[in-house]
């Protein structure tokens, strides 16, 4: 997988959006996106092709996860009203101008085929050691507040702590506090 690249290095935190999903999200939603993959001729197909691809992602999830990366997992499902409501708000605001993209419109009308797509993913990429947390995200102050808590719930439970300063530590924290008092 592409990703594997940009992982962020053991205690750093990375954010990714959608990453390698995309390879069960737009190539399912767009099948000529697959015949642009090279795929063998021998390679699954249909329902075949998901599952294996699922089958990959989990894999792949709990490779990391075995190896100490804490994977966070979220959905943020904004309804087909709200999505044409802010993509107004982009057209009518030159501020929000940047936001807008005639591409996203053009899959506006794949909206129900996404849902489908995402709905499927979800399901069977949703595992115990990589959870999918759904935030219902049409109201973005609640959604930021369950993104935050569920965040702020996954830290805690990580039960992080101070490194530890050893004697060698606290003595030459002893000689730069003398050494600062004494100028």
């Amino acid at each position: 997988m592409a990703c594997e690249k940009t992982l962020p290095a053991r205690g750093r935190i990375g954010i990714f959006n959608r990453s390698y999903y995309e390879e069960v999200l737009v190539a399912r939603v767009h099948p000529d996106v697959l015949a642009e993959q090279h795929l063998p001729p021998d390679a699954a197909s249909g329902k075949e092709l998901w599952q294996e691809r699922y089958e990959d992602i989990n894999a792949f999830e709990h490779h990391l996860q075995r190896n100490g990366t804490r994977l966070v997992k979220l959905f943020l499902h904004v309804s087909k009203d709200e999505q044409k409501k802010r993509f107004l708000e982009r057209l009518d605001d030159s501020a929000k101008h940047w936001k807008f993209s005639a591409a996203d419109l053009a899959e506006r009308a794949y909206f129900d085929d996404y849902m489908h797509a995402y709905e499927a993913a979800i399901t069977a990429t949703s595992t115990p050691w990589a959870p999918w947390y759904v935030v219902p995200a049409d109201h973005k102050y609640a959604a930021r507040a369950l993104v935050r808590g569920v965040l702020a719930h996954v830290i805690e439970q990580l039960d992080l702590h101070l490194p530890q300063v050893d004697a060698a530590g606290r003595t030459a924290i002893d000689r730069a506090r003398q050494e600062l008092l004494a100028e």
